[in-house]
């Protein structure tokens, strides 16, 4: 079992840039590929990236790809969402989630067992 830990949540403004770490616990940090979550209110809880074992492979919702970043450092038992060029658009709670499946196109939620207990990202216009 893991237990993740998201930060780096806070108030930014349309067109500036946040890096979102989320810390495992445990010692197989490296057996679980990753992924990042956002719920906006109202709305369904919607993928937004996830990476390999290694951070070899990586893959993106269409509406996030070219400005965010997903990456990990397993020495540190830390995933990491870098978010550039942000929107009003973007303005979420997100989550980390980490799961045994391999897929590495695991898009929904039910699929990743373990999840951390959010951080909220809002984007002003």
């Amino acid at each position: 079992q893991v237990q993740l830990v998201e930060s780096g949540g806070g108030l930014v403004q349309a067109g500036g840039s946040l890096r979102l770490p989320c810390a495992a616990s445990g010692r197989t940090f490296n057996s679980y590929y990753m992924g990042w979550f956002r719920q906006a209110p109202g709305k369904e809880r919607e993928f937004v990236a996830t990476i390999s074992w290694s951070g070899g492979d990586s893959f993106y919702a269409d509406s996030v790809k070219g400005r965010f970043t997903i990456s990990r450092d397993n020495a540190k038992n830390t995933v990491y969402l870098q978010m550039n060029s942000l929107k009003p658009g973007d303005t979420a709670v997100y989550y980390c989630a980490a799961t045994h499946n391999t897929l590495l196109r695991l898009t929904t939620p039910s699929g990743y067992p373990y999840w951390g207990q959010g951080t909220q990202v809002t984007v002003s216009s």
